[in-house]
């Protein structure tokens, strides 16, 4: 039974993500899964409830496990590498999908559709991009008490600007092929410029 909804929401994810949720109706998930309304209905109460879950297991609790996972002394290195798992994550995830050519505005669009129709998701990310800043914040704290970062730097700035980093790629997550190339040269470049 796990199995089936697992298989749901993932077949759901992909289709929300190929066309935006606007465009998926209840028939053309039908047809996707090869199921009755009834099957779908018995595992989801309708479809914003099963949107909402795929934002949720796509997008809010990757984010999640990686910020829970950064050590409570983590440095500038440590919070790359977190957030860097993240984003692979969710690429990984996203490549499990049948379709390879999704459409990068649509990914987008998902989570602002999302905050708009559920406010408790909107909260959730923000909870989270509250969490992703202090964690930066603290990060350059450790790194400057350790003497590899300057002291004379603005953490609370800085820690915007990193985060701010990820954002970029958050979104685009559902191209085929994701080069993290400039996500790592961004993050060096900003690294290098808090260096001793």
């Amino acid at each position: 039974m796990k199995d089936r909804r697992d298989y749901i929401i993932r077949k759901a994810m992909e289709l929300y993500a190929l066309k935006g949720f606007q465009n998926v109706s209840i028939t053309d998930l039908q047809y996707a899964l090869d199921m009755g309304r009834g099957t779908l209905y018995y595992y989801f109460r309708d479809q914003d409830e099963l949107f909402r879950i795929c934002m949720e297991r796509y997008f809010l609790e990757p984010k999640q496990r990686a910020l829970n996972s950064v050590p409570e002394d983590a440095g500038i290195e440590e919070m790359i590498a977190a957030i860097r798992g993240y984003l692979m994550s969710l690429e990984e995830a996203l490549m499990t999908f049948d379709v390879k050519n999704i459409n990068t505005g649509n990914v987008n669009n998902l989570m602002f559709t999302a905050y708009s129709r559920f406010p408790s998701l909107h909260r959730k990310a923000q909870r989270l991009a509250l969490k992703e800043v202090e964690l930066w914040r603290k990060a350059i704290y450790h790194d400057q008490r350790a003497g590899l970062v300057r002291r004379d730097i603005d953490r609370d700035q800085m820690a915007l600007m990193f985060a701010h980093v990820k954002n970029s790629y958050d979104y685009g997550m559902a191209q085929a092929q994701m080069d993290f190339s400039l996500l790592d040269k961004t993050y060096s470049e900003l690294h290098k410029l808090l260096k001793i």
